[in-house]
């Protein structure tokens, strides 16, 4: 019985160490998402193309929808070259701002949502090399 329970004593202390092994990449992935989302939409606001260049996957494409207006779709290359073209995002400096929560994270993806006053971005974000990118959103315009 004392072997028993040494035993089970044992598998607990490995079960625990490998849950909270676990729990800090997950951690560290979330803070990372959250910050590769951040890059994004301040790109956005203030003009920066080099910035959401490097915040884009090469595969990286969006959706809009606003209102009854047909979906409309955008490619990282388009993205970029509308904020090197357009410099800074023409919205007043006390409305730019965001709400970004992680989602879910599994593996090498992840979801994310970036509320602004103007719309919502519904990511998914994958993780290549160590960094993520955002490789998909489906945006909702206010009307």
């Amino acid at each position: 019985m004392k072997s028993f329970l040494f035993t089970f004593g044992l598998a607990m202390l490995a079960f625990s160490a490998s849950a909270s092994a676990q729990s800090a990449p997950k951690q560290d992935d979330s803070a990372a998402v959250q910050a590769t989302v951040r890059n994004y939409i301040e790109a956005y606001y203030r003009g920066d193309a080099p910035r959401m260049q490097a915040s884009l996957d090469s595969h990286y494409l969006k959706h809009m929808i606003h209102g009854t207006i047909p979906i409309r779709e955008k490619t990282g290359s388009q993205m970029v070259e509308e904020v090197r073209t357009h410099g800074p995002a023409n919205i007043p400096e006390a409305q730019k701002t965001e709400s970004i929560s992680v989602l879910d994270i599994s593996g090498n993806i992840a979801s994310a949502k970036l509320v602004t006053p103007h719309w919502v971005d519904y990511m998914t974000l994958s993780k290549s090399g160590g960094n993520w990118k955002v490789l998909a959103v489906v945006q909702q315009i206010e009307n």
